[in-house]
């Protein structure tokens, strides 16, 4: 992965970037650390319509219901500034609890879209179970197609474009993945551990321990 803040490559293990530092209680000081319990389509701009809601909560369902191992999230809100949405992104994936998501999907197998208005930008963080299956490349490229859109005030149809464009990246990676697994299998670091917060708020909807999918597989519709 890229240190949120100093953009350098560092390992996803690694509990501290080694080039500046960085570390999730940094990101807890700038954004706090108070519990963080929200919903997948979290619309805290006021940027979206009902219409517009509907659209994209089924552009939502239809990639999970496709993908059931991940989750896609949304949020939208004022950041202040820019530099921060890569931050905030990797905070906010790291420390909610999503009450719409079932427990045996933890944080690691989401994808978030963050979406700041007032500053234009717009950012995508992903789990690290999703680490041989996208890449910066990729969520550039899903960024892309939404961007005319988004510059017009249209986000509902800067979302849906930007989640067709992912559903179409995933669906070639898992059909690559079934015609060659040895190319996707790697060795993996035991499962980072949901931070307090997320692991106390969902401990009251199980008694037993967050299974992670071990790979992305496209469910036949």
């Amino acid at each position: 992965m890229k240190c949120p803040r100093c953009v350098q490559r560092i390992h996803r293990a690694a509990s501290s970037c080694p080039h500046c530092g960085f570390t999730l209680a940094d990101a807890d000081g700038y954004f706090g650390f108070e519990e963080v319990r929200i919903r997948c389509l979290t619309d805290s701009a006021g940027i979206l319509r009902r219409g517009d809601r509907q659209r994209v909560e089924v552009a939502m369902e239809k990639l999970t219901r496709r993908f059931p191992q991940i989750f896609v999230a949304i949020y939208t809100g004022a950041l202040g500034e820019v530099s921060n949405m890569r931050q905030f992104g990797f905070w906010l994936l790291n420390r909610s609890a999503f009450e719409d998501v079932p427990v045996d999907k933890p944080n690691e197998a989401g994808i978030l879209l963050t979406i700041d208005p007032e500053s234009k930008a717009v950012g995508i963080v992903f789990g690290y179970l999703l680490d041989a299956f996208l890449d910066e490349t990729d969520t550039f490229e899903c960024l892309s197609r939404g961007h005319a859109y988004w510059l017009e005030g249209r986000y509902a149809d800067g979302i849906v474009r930007t989640l067709a464009h992912l559903d179409k990246v995933l669906r070639k990676r898992s059909r690559q993945a079934r015609r060659d697994p040895q190319q996707f299998a790697r060795k993996v670091v035991s499962p980072a551990q949901l931070g307090d917060v997320v692991r106390r708020i969902r401990d009251g909807h199980t008694a037993g321990a967050i299974s992670a999918p071990k790979s992305v597989v496209e469910v036949e519709p």
